[in-house]
């Protein structure tokens, strides 16, 4: 049975392959149970992409009406960088962004997310200045489209941005299209880029610091994966839930938070031939949903 069926089930899916056509995406969400989805709209490992044929989208967008998801989103090919100099990566990047960007709105998917990018050692400041610089090209080139832009938190790896609260507010405020850039926020990224929120209290404090930091209307989509590494490794390697340093309860506050409850919430955990490990994760989040004293519990004292 489809978790999409309970309305009042929680707003967790995963990651899906796109193997086969867009439609199989879908397929495969229903197998796993989920209520939301996130999908590549093309190679995720290539600049170029075939073309999207039209009924491969009705197709997909009729598939996702049956199956009655709540939510569907993107994530961009690993190529972009936003933040590149100007030169061959630069352009390549906003032609496929741009690209993406057509491809989601065709499909009708609500947000694509994107990692802000890497300032290849031009400094951090000047990083943030190139992706809003890109990101406000992106929207004068694709006009008006349904899809927003979800900015990813990261894991701060190498040159990456995108690892600290504030590198989000200084992007997103440098933009003149605000009302289309917003975030996402990735467990694992948070963890390993310092945010401690096994606790309640640590939990309760991150949140805070968001908030007042880019503001927490600004949160749309949240990838649940736990790390392979330690707090503040700046190493991004997910690992399935509750088997990695952050165990089950990090989610729990997620999940019982009520301000949370709108979001989707999206496993990218190690996948298998099978959709079991998306089966496993997925019940094991699911069993975390408790009672309302303990979303008082957590909002309690955070604002």
């Amino acid at each position: 049975m489809l978790a999409g069926s309970n309305a009042s089930a929680p707003l967790l899916g995963a990651h899906m392959s796109i193997a086969g056509g867009m439609p199989r995406a879908i397929d495969r969400a229903k197998r796993a149970g989920c209520r939301v989805v996130q999908v590549f709209v093309k190679n995720n490992t290539q600049w170029r992409a075939r073309a999207l044929p039209d009924d491969e989208v009705a197709e997909f967008r009729a598939k996702r009406a049956a199956v009655g998801l709540a939510d569907a989103v993107a994530h961009t090919c690993y190529l972009i960088n936003l933040a590149s100099p100007e030169g061959v990566v630069r352009r390549q990047s906003l032609d496929s962004f741009v690209d993406e960007l057509k491809r989601s709105a065709r499909l009708g998917l609500s947000h694509l997310v994107v990692h802000p990018g890497s300032h290849v050692g031009a400094g951090e400041s000047l990083g943030i200045c190139r992706i809003a610089e890109a990101l406000d090209e992106a929207c004068e080139r694709i006009g008006e489209v349904s899809t927003a832009v979800a900015l990813e938190i990261t894991a701060g790896q190498g040159t990456s941005l995108g690892y600290r609260f504030e590198h989000m507010r200084d992007i997103i405020g440098a933009c003149r299209y605000q009302d289309r850039v917003f975030v996402c926020f990735d467990t694992c990224h948070l963890f390993a880029a310092g945010y401690d929120f096994r606790l309640i209290e640590g939990y309760r404090r991150m949140i805070r610091k968001f908030d007042r930091t880019a503001g927490l209307s600004r949160l749309r989509v949240i990838h649940f994966n736990d790390s392979k590494r330690e707090l503040g490794s700046r190493v991004d390697r997910h690992e399935h839930i509750g088997k990695g340093q952050l165990g089950v309860e990090a989610f729990r506050w997620f999940l019982n938070d009520p301000r949370m409850a709108t979001i989707p919430k999206i496993i990218e955990t190690p996948k298998g031939l099978t959709l079991r490990e998306d089966k496993r994760n997925l019940r094991v989040l699911r069993s975390l949903v408790q009672e309302e004293h303990l979303a008082t519990e957590i909002t309690e004292s955070t604002e």
